[in-house]
């Protein structure tokens, strides 16, 4: 069964792991998550959840003071598409052979060009109050409610650019003029191609009900992918899927997150209307990306941290000890490749089970504690996913019953895999002893020989 299941698997995550639009639109997303990170942190230290926090700067700072640190974190959070849109062209470029560079300054331009850049001017209550009252850039657009315009942007007008540039409609200079000029004048008739079809989509869209590209979009497939992210059923699958992958030695969440990218929007929506000083209550999402790092997985994929403890406290075979003290380290920081290669996990049918179950619990009662508001929703705030159980779920939620919440699922982690781990080391005794007596068999000395034996 395993060896079908790996000829049918193997090629379905080789195809999807190698796409060059899936691995651009993965990478688009990677360069802008350090600026979201550091961002995160700049609006975790104007929010700290301390009580009497803002109060006591107040005193020292003077009233007003997080209003420095929200300036950081509105120039990573309120521009989350334009940065995908930069990363995405970027990553398309270089993953289809084109000019990276120009392939970043072609989807920034296609976007602003399908972008609508006339605005109303609405009253608090959002109300329009003039309409066309001026011409500018919305956070609406080129927020976390503009990502998914960008990636169709980023996306089609950069393979545009390249197959206009391998078709050879280039200026070409004569020789001697410096790469650059040359580069530039080469780049010129593919990049008016692309413009002129945008210019012409804009045209197109404004003669529908949607009015422009970013209304078709957002109604069409933003909205839609957004309500099916925040599901138990998609999570669950998402979650399944990661931890059956590494089974045959596939690294699941590399695949998964190629094509599972609707967490990212989900995320930087929760962060905005947190930011905007939304009650934790009335958030609109629970499955964000800090949900699925911090209360669905300790110490890596499959929950191993809950594995480890048990291998350091419960068993006795070399093999698993010394493992166990060399992971604990890492795992307390979301490492586990010490464990999935060298207990293994990989292609062991004991401890694949635990593996994938720990992970698909956690998930579902942690959905389940949220949603009857024990435990409150992750804020959006972007920590590492590289920090420690019990921290974690305190600065991503903001209060410390999560970080209880946390040790509690460690916990019951620890008593699905006990059965598991305790199978596979009266195994790994066994083979032990049986090598120690083998050894002693093998054993040889001068001492045993005699005459009489010749």
């Amino acid at each position: 069964m395993f060896d079908k299941l790996e000829k049918l698997l193997m090629p379905m995550s080789d195809v999807l792991s190698k796409n060059r639009v899936l691995i651009a639109i993965r990478d688009g997303f990677l360069i802008a998550t350090p600026l979201l990170i550091v961002g995160s942190i700049f609006l975790l230290i104007a929010n700290f959840p301390i009580p009497g926090w803002e109060n006591f700067w107040n005193g020292v700072l003077g009233a007003g003071w997080e209003q420095w640190f929200k300036a950081v974190s509105r120039a990573t959070f309120n521009c989350t598409g334009l940065l995908t849109c930069l990363g995405t062209g970027y990553a398309m470029a270089r993953e289809f052979g084109g000019d990276k560079i120009q392939g970043a300054a072609v989807a920034l331009v296609s976007y602003f060009i399908m972008m609508p850049t006339v605005l109303d001017a609405v009253n608090d209550d959002g109300k329009v109050v003039l309409e066309g009252a001026f011409a500018g850039l919305s956070f609406d657009y080129i927020g976390p409610d503009g990502i998914f315009m960008a990636l169709v942007c980023s996306i089609l007008c950069v393979l545009l650019f390249i197959w206009v540039y391998k078709k050879g409609w280039t200026i070409k200079m004569p020789k001697g003029v410096p790469p650059a000029v040359a580069d530039s004048f080469a780049a010129l008739v593919p990049s008016a191609v692309v413009m002129i079809v945008c210019f012409l989509v804009r045209i197109l869209f404004e003669m529908t009900p949607f009015e422009t590209v970013q209304g078709f979009v957002f109604t069409v497939l933003q909205t839609p992918m957004k309500g099916l992210g925040d599901t138990l059923g998609a999570n669950a699958l998402y979650s399944f899927m990661c931890t059956f992958l590494w089974f045959f030695g596939i690294n699941g969440p590399a695949v998964m997150n190629s094509v599972y990218f609707i967490g990212n929007v989900l995320t930087a929506d929760q962060l905005l209307a947190f930011e905007a000083g939304v009650p934790n209550e009335k958030l609109p999402y629970i499955f964000t990306n800090p949900f699925s790092n911090f209360f669905c997985n300790f110490g890596g994929g499959g929950s191993t941290l809950s594995l480890v403890i048990c291998m350091l406290l419960f068993c006795k075979s070399e093999r698993i000890t010394k493992l166990g003290k060399l992971s604990i380290v890492p795992g307390i920081f979301g490492i586990n490749e010490p464990i999935i290669f060298g207990l293994p996990i990989v292609l062991n049918p004991v401890i694949i089970v635990p593996f994938i179950v720990v992970p698909m619990m956690n998930l579902i009662l942690s959905y389940l504690v949220v949603s009857w508001g024990i435990v409150p929703k992750t804020t959006g705030v972007n920590l590492p996913w590289t920090t420690p159980i019990g921290f974690s779920g305190w600065l991503s939620t903001g209060s410390w019953i999560a970080s209880v919440w946390q040790f509690i699922l460690l916990f019951l982690g620890c008593c699905i895999y006990y059965p598991f781990i305790k199978a596979l080391d009266k195994t790994y005794l066994a083979e032990e002893a049986e090598m120690e007596n083998t050894e002693e068999e093998d054993d040889f000395s001068f001492d045993d020989l005699s005459l009489d034996d010749l």
